[in-house]
């Protein structure tokens, strides 16, 4: 009889473990994908911010037409990606297409930038300061925003592989999320903007 009451005892704390587990799991996963969300807020802010910044150099870059389509096609690419990967954040492919469309609107963006350093009267423009300024403040909050979701991506796949939560984690479908790296160094830092 106390063998049964000790088989009894054994298998209830594993169900309790196992619930714990499966909830602390589903908290960091969600954590994780809050954290993505405010990513996702941030490079919204930034992609509706590039055709403003388009628009307003296209009176003084009469000559650039090819930079500034160049510039909206990378925009618009990076926002295609950004919508796959907020579909399902923390997957490996969707994380690193946005990243590669991210390195390739930073750039874009950075060519526009010099190249629209040598037109005077764009660099006197207000409205073009005024952009340039919520453009560089945004790319602050998105670089912010990465590293507060890379933390959360970090956490719970430590949490996820660590024994015996590994168990857990591989019984109910928990995979490893993975982290939003630019590649590009010189992307790993806002832009320089300057309009002085």
């Amino acid at each position: 009889m106390e063998w049964i009451i000790g088989i009894g005892i054994a298998v209830a704390l594993v169900v309790i473990f196992s619930i714990v587990t499966y909830n602390k799991l589903v908290s960091l996963k969600n954590r994780f994908q809050n954290a993505f969300a405010q990513i996702d807020v941030q490079l919204t802010r930034r992609y509706d911010l590039i055709p403003n910044l388009v628009e307003t150099a296209k009176a003084y870059m009469t000559h650039e037409r090819e930079t500034l389509e160049a510039v909206i096609a990378a925009r618009n690419q990076a926002s295609s990606g950004l919508k796959r990967a907020a579909a399902d954040p923390g997957n490996p492919e969707a994380m690193k297409a946005l990243a590669v469309a991210e390195q390739g609107l930073g750039g874009m963006l950075g060519r526009f930038m010099a190249l629209s350093e040598s037109y005077p009267q764009l660099q006197a423009s207000e409205n073009m300061k005024q952009l340039s300024e919520e453009l560089t403040s945004t790319e602050n909050r998105v670089a912010f925003a990465r590293q507060a979701y890379n933390d959360s991506v970090m956490t719970y796949n430590v949490s996820r592989e660590q024994f015996p939560a590994n168990i857990v984690a591989s019984q109910f479908g928990f995979t490893a999320a993975a982290l939003l790296e630019i590649e590009d160094k010189a992307m790993r830092q806002a832009p320089k903007v300057s309009f002085s």
